[in-house]
């Protein structure tokens, strides 16, 4: 299989994952939810899931031709790594938040990952 349709099927994956953080919180709420009860009882979860929706559409619909799309993917890489080194902080700093640390935090880390090399395996490969 080749870089790019990995690049895109992980696109769909990753979309598909992001419209589901909803459903997540409500089977697991220790690694998906940052407040007590249930998820739309908080405004800011609620919030986020419609950012993060949002994006999943977006990456779905982006990876028909992920060159096209390349800021979308970066911002996507970068935001997830800002998004997962912010939570890993507040999880070590707020009781009862440690659970982030095998949920949302290594998925977020897992698309930085994965979509980064990805897409700028192809730019080492061509600087040498």
């Amino acid at each position: 299989m080749s870089r790019h349709s990995l690049l895109q099927a992980a696109l769909i994956l990753f979309g598909v994952v992001f419209c589901l953080v909803y459903p997540l919180a409500m089977v697991w709420p220790s690694g998906w939810a940052w407040h007590e009860g249930p998820p739309a009882s908080s405004q800011y979860f609620m919030m986020i899931v419609g950012i993060y929706a949002t994006l999943g559409v977006f990456l779905i619909r982006a990876a028909r031709d992920p060159a096209a799309h390349r800021s979308l993917i970066e911002f996507t890489i970068w935001s997830s790594l800002v998004h997962a080194l912010i939570m890993t902080a507040q999880s070590f700093g707020a009781p009862g938040h440690m659970g982030h640390m095998l949920g949302d935090v290594p998925a977020l880390l897992l698309v930085t990952l994965v979509l980064g090399v990805l897409l700028y395996g192809d730019r080492r490969a061509a600087m040498a």
